[in-house]
C-alpha cells in the first residue's frame, strides 16, 4: 500500500447515512402478519413516498444474531435536513417508540476519512 496522494474517488453516495437500531415491542408482535403490513402501509409508506426524492430506507433483520435490536433501519439522505424532516414525520406515528423502541441512532458519512484527505477509499 502506498502513501501517495491521489484524487478522491467520486462515487454517488448520500450526504448522510443513518443506522437506526430498533427493537420490536410486544404490542407490535401481538399483531398478525397481515395487520403489521397494513400498519406499515398506513403509517410508514406515505412518509417514504413524501420523502422519496431525498431519503431512502433499507431494512435489515438482525434479531437472529443479537438481543439488543431486532432490526436496523438504514436511512440514506441527500442532506441532513431531509433526514431531520423524515424523523419529524416518523415521530408522529405509533412506529416511533410504541411499535418499535428506538435503541440507538448512528449517523455517518461514507468514506469521509478518505474524502477529507483527497484519498481513494478502501474497497474490495
Amino acid at each position: 500500500m502506498t502513501n501517495q496522494t491521489t484524487t478522491a474517488q467520486t462515487t454517488e453516495t448520500s450526504a448522510l447515512t443513518v443506522f437506526m437500531l430498533v427493537k420490536t415491542t410486544l404490542e407490535w408482535l401481538g399483531f398478525t402478519i397481515d395487520e403489521r403490513f397494513r400498519k406499515l402501509d398506513e403509517h410508514v409508506q406515505p412518509i417514504l413516498e413524501k420523502h422519496r426524492e431525498r431519503v431512502r430506507l433499507r431494512f435489515f433483520d438482525v434479531e437472529f444474531y443479537t438481543a439488543r435490536a431486532t432490526d436496523i433501519w438504514l436511512w440514506e439522505a441527500s442532506d441532513h435536513h431531509a433526514y431531520e424532516m423524515l424523523v419529524e414525520d416518523l415521530r408522529e406515528t405509533p412506529f416511533w417508540d410504541r411499535y418499535f423502541e428506538i435503541v440507538e441512532i448512528l449517523p455517518g458519512v461514507e468514506n469521509a476519512y478518505a474524502n477529507n484527505y483527497g484519498r481513494l477509499a478502501l474497497a474490495s
